[in-house]
Order: C-alpha cells, then structure tokens, then sequence
C-alpha cells in the first residue's frame, strides 16, 4: 500500500515553509494577530451557528469525554514529562528539561484543537466544552503544577484578562451563531463544504503565525544544534505517547470514534498562545529563557503537522462509518 499525501498536508508543509523562508515581522505579524484573532471569532460563530442546541447540549453534559480530556492535559502528561527531568545535566542542559516540565502542565490548545475536531467530523460541541474549560482552569492550575514538579514559585497570572480573551473570541461568537441559528440552519447545512475549507484555512493561518514567531525570535540559531534535535525527538515521542493513551483510553471508556477524535485533539495538544505569555511571567528575567521555551515551541509545530494528518483519517473512518449506518439499518428491516 502506497503513502499519499493528501492536498492539505501539502499545504500545510508549504506553509511551513514559507514561514520559514519569509516569516512574519514587525506590522506585517501585528497584523496577522490580528487577523487570527477575527479569523478565530468567526470560525466560532460558524460552529455556532451550523450546531444544532441538542448536539450542544449533548457536548456540554458528556461527562465522561470531559473528565478524560481533563485527566490526560493535567494529570497524565505532566506525569509522562516528570522523567525527563532525570536526564539533566548528562544528557539534556537543565534549562531545557525545565522547559519539558513546564510543557507537560500547559492547558489544551482552543482554536486549533477545535478545527481538527471539526475536520475529523468529532465531536465539536464537546471539543468546544474542553478545550475552553482547559484553559479557564489551565491559568489557575498550570503554576501550581509547575510548582509541585519543579519546586519553583510563580508570580502572578492575569486570570481576568484571559478570561475575557476566551468568553470575547470564543465562547461569545459561539452564543452569536446559536442565536441566529434558526434563522441560517438551511444555508450552513447547504454550504457544509465552504465551512470544511475555512477550518482548514483557519489552521493555515495559525501555522503560518506560529511559526513565523518561532523563525523571526531567533530562537534556532542560538541553540546548540544537538539541543534542537533532543527537544524534537522527545516532543514526537511525547505526543506520540499522549496520543496513544487518549484512543487507548478512549476505547476502554467505550466512547464512539467522533469522542475518541475530540479526546486525542483536545487531550494532546498544548497551548503556545497560553504557554508563552504565562512563560514570561513565570520565568521573568531567568537566563534560560530561550532553552525553557523550546519545547513549547517545537511541541506546537509537530502538534500541527501530526494533528492534520490524524484529522483526515478520522475523518475518513467517521464518514466512511456513518455511510455503513443507513445501509446496515437498510439491509436488516
């Protein structure tokens, strides 16, 4: 059997490569904040608006999907990362190893968690749920799991300002399109297509930004090749592992397949937009700066990459298993 990549993939590696050729600076990213922060708000609102208030509702009170995307950001995976520490100062600089420790307790990525949710067809109005209540919660318990593994006190976090940046960008113009939901239910569900390619474009966008911040800090050409390498070959076995455990888990809890997609997207990724403010907070003034964020950063960029093609497979399956639906209910009246 002959590996393919599809059209997106591509894209995505393009993109990625344009970034790293021509990156963002100055105005030019100023404004692509900006845009990804409207792009965003709009991908919500359109999620909002094509969801009906049952599926909703099923997503708010899906207890059992909540609890494991929960347990796997902020109690399995910082237990995952805690040996790396172990490999410091033979192995891996001690700055570095602090960085993996801080990664593991970060809260789960909003925007691109929820658009591979969407592109997988898993279950969005729970991804929804998750991926917002991580990082409600993830302002509050990221420095005091940081401080159980690391024994490093934290200053303090601006918990307001976040809270008003998830209920304006996302929660917000979610509630928007539910309210004019009886009014568009016929045109979203007409133009499904159009709403696919604009989550895509939406995970365009935050890789280009995402890396074109990664390329224009500076960070690789001060690091030690060899560092680089490390802090990559542990991010692909960490979310390889994370990964793994959350369909393991999934399956052994019993959910359906569009749970188990919510649950591997919402329970392995980590938040660079959360990560690196509340880095410069936590980390304010310390020498290995650049070192501690590292894996953070490497961490986001492998997310993506592996987070699209795990998309296009469960999408694939989900289809390809609500199409078996109908003709098995056909076949057996």
């Amino acid at each position: 059997m002959r590996f393919r990549l599809d059209p997106f993939t591509l894209l995505l590696l393009g993109t990625i490569g344009l970034a790293t050729v021509l990156p963002a600076r100055g105005d030019v990213a100023e404004w692509l904040g900006h845009l990804s922060v409207a792009a965003i708000a709009l991908l919500f609102f359109l999620h909002g608006a094509a969801l009906s208030r049952e599926e909703v509702l099923a997503g708010a009170t899906h207890w059992r999907l909540h609890l494991l995307i929960v347990s796997l950001t902020f109690v399995v995976f910082p237990l995952i990362v805690l040996p790396i520490s172990t490999l410091a100062p033979r192995w891996i600089p001690e700055d570095l190893a602090l960085g993996f420790l801080y990664l593991g307790v970060l809260p789960s990525a909003v925007s691109s968690s929820i658009a591979f949710t969407a592109m997988a067809r898993g279950n969005v109005p729970a991804a929804v749920c998750s991926a917002a209540a991580s990082n409600v919660f993830g302002m509050m318990l990221t420095p005091f799991l940081l401080i159980l593994l690391v024994s490093t006190a934290g200053g303090g976090f601006a918990v307001g300002d976040a809270l008003r940046d998830i209920f304006l960008q996302l929660l917000l113009p979610f509630a928007a399109g539910q309210a004019i939901r009886p009014w568009v239910a016929g045109l979203m569900q007409r133009h499904k297509s159009l709403t696919g390619r604009y989550d895509q474009g939406v995970i365009l966008l935050i890789v280009y930004s995402a890396f074109s911040q990664s390329v224009a800090s500076g960070l690789w050409q001060k690091l030690p090749l060899t560092a680089i390498g490390i802090a990559i070959a542990l991010c692909v076995f960490l979310l390889g592992l994370a990964i793994l455990l959350a369909r393991f888990l999934a399956a052994r809890l019993g959910l359906r397949l569009a749970d188990e997609a919510a649950a591997v997207f919402c329970g392995s990724k980590k938040s660079l937009a959360s990560g690196l403010p509340m880095a410069k907070v936590l980390f304010a003034g310390h020498p290995g700066f650049g070192m501690i964020v590292l894996p953070i950063m490497c961490y986001n960029q492998i997310q993506i990459i592996v987070g699209a093609v795990l998309a296009r497979r469960y999408e694939r399956c989900i289809t390809a298993r609500a199409e078996e639906g109908p003709r098995v209910t056909t076949s057996s009246t």
